[in-house]
């Protein structure tokens, strides 16, 4: 039984290495490819026609501002078009009719389409805009965005390269400010935008869409199998569909579109959940796809460890359950000493982690270093997240169905009091949440034993744990409770 349990954890920690080392994989790529960068591009004397989409569901907190938001965005008037993709059920319908009216008086080409079902969900309502759609160009904004004046200025010269099915700009954070949560999650947004969106682009891996603040050349969506709601990231799935079809991707880290984080940890929850299941959902579907390829076996091998990489979280809940008793079998007998000092090696990959987010944050921010001061904040809430994510890609695993729900915003700008999201449900007390708050009791045991064995080494690993899942796992009930 001690063998098993010790062979169990063991494993568990080198799958968990072996994704934390990856960091170290991407900063190599950083290093070398950190002066390159894209070629300036012009606007061509004969502007394109773009379509920017505004795909939304009951989104009444933000709707209105994401429209006077596109309405301003710096173009011809005859060469663009704006569509509001509308599937809500409530009264964000009634508030913006007027104003598309509005704008249409102003001599905007803007188009309201309201969907009386949610076939496809976003998948879909993108897809049938698209079918009517004027321009050669469709740029996507999400409804918690606010896109800048000069987006299109920025990325459509970018498609003077008729190998260009899609721009991806960089987010930044509408609310960065507003609470230790949005901080940390902006910390997690900035890893993978400054640092590995951008080192994959530069690198030839594959890069994604990233659902929003993008824009795609009309031709690659169709060639590449059009928007499909098979799995939860429609947007995924069809960046990996356009790249296996030679289609090439660019990643503008100078060029940015603001955007709200969820302020409250179910927003949060929903938003990791949906984005974890539809990973490991791309995965199942195109993984044979990426193998079969004509890529290199390193653009393919960096493909695989992208789509997979969300399969950590149920390891890192097998550590945390099994962390307690390997320190109490470590204690009963000497057979596993050998390994117990061959795990040493495993705390590379929390360092290897550490530096991804110091470059990261380095590369865009001035006051970087007082920026990593909510690293380990960060760390516990990715440990935090896990069981809420485990759940997410167990159901991904077996093949289990669910709609897509969208992720609640407030209308938050810098500090602002949260206004109460009145489109979003009411937040249950449900098993995650009591099993978060029984590994946050776990863990404080494993504390206690941990300093009755003198494993100090254990300690800063449970007390994280123990903050992760405790704080995760109170917030999710005092919002339950609240609500």
């Amino acid at each position: 039984m001690e063998t098993s349990l010790f062979i169990f954890y063991f494993l568990s920690m080198l799958v968990l290495f072996g994704f934390g080392m990856h960091g170290v994989v991407l900063l190599f790529y950083y290093r070398k490819y950190n002066k390159s960068d894209s070629p300036k591009q012009q606007m061509p004397e004969n502007m394109p026609v773009v379509t920017i989409q505004l795909p939304m569901f009951n989104e009444m907190e933000v709707a209105e501002r994401l429209v006077h938001s596109a309405c301003r965005i710096s173009y011809p008037k005859d060469k663009l078009e704006i569509q509001v993709l509308d599937d809500s059920i409530d009264e964000t319908p009634q508030l913006l009719k007027p104003i598309v009216a509005e704008y249409q008086n102003k001599g905007f080409n803007i188009k309201y389409i309201h969907r009386t079902n949610r076939e496809g969900y976003k998948a879909g309502a993108l897809k049938e805009g698209l079918e009517v759609a004027e321009g050669e160009y469709v740029a996507i904004f999400d409804a918690d965005f606010l896109p800048d004046a000069d987006f299109l200025q920025n990325t459509v010269p970018q498609f003077n390269n008729p190998k260009v099915g899609m721009v991806q700009t960089r987010w930044e954070h509408l609310n960065e400010e507003y609470s230790y949560l949005t901080k940390a999650q902006a910390l997690a947004l900035d890893g993978h935008f400054a640092l590995e969106q951008q080192v994959r682009f530069k690198s030839g891996f594959f890069i994604n869409f990233n659902g929003t603040a993008g824009i795609w050349r009309k031709e690659c969506i169709y060639d590449a199998g059009n928007w499909q709601p098979d799995t939860l990231t429609e947007d995924l799935d069809l960046s990996y569909r356009a790249q296996l079809k030679g289609w090439k991707f660019i990643y503008l880290n100078e060029v940015t579109s603001p955007a709200e984080l969820p302020a409250d940890i179910n927003a949060l929850k929903t938003q990791q959940f949906r984005w974890t299941k539809g990973a490991v959902e791309t995965a199942k579907k195109l993984l044979p796809a990426v193998i079969k390829s004509d890529f290199s076996w390193r653009v393919k091998l960096e493909g695989i460890i992208h789509l997979t990489s969300n399969i950590v979280f149920p390891f890192i809940v097998i550590v945390a359950l099994l962390n307690v008793p390997i320190v109490i079998i470590k204690n009963l007998t000497n057979a596993y000493d050998l390994y117990y000092s061959m795990m040493s090696i495993f705390v590379l990959a929390s360092i290897s982690t550490f530096l991804f987010y110091t470059f990261a944050q380095r590369t865009i921010h001035m006051d970087w270093r007082k920026r990593l001061l909510f690293f380990p904040l960060f760390l516990a809430g990715s440990m935090g997240f896990a069981v809420n994510n485990t759940k997410a890609v167990l159901e991904a695993l077996i093949g289990k169905k669910t709609g897509f729900v969208r992720t609640p915003k407030a209308g938050i700008i810098g500090k602002d009091p949260v206004q109460k999201v009145k489109s979003a449900k009411r937040s249950k007390i449900n098993k995650t949440v009591i099993f978060e708050l029984g590994l946050a009791a776990y863990f404080l045991v494993g504390l206690i034993i941990s300093a009755y064995y003198l494993e100090i080494a254990a300690i800063p690993f449970q007390l994280m744990f123990l903050l992760g899942f405790g704080s995760v796992g109170y917030l999710s009930l005092k919002q339950a409770l609240q609500s």
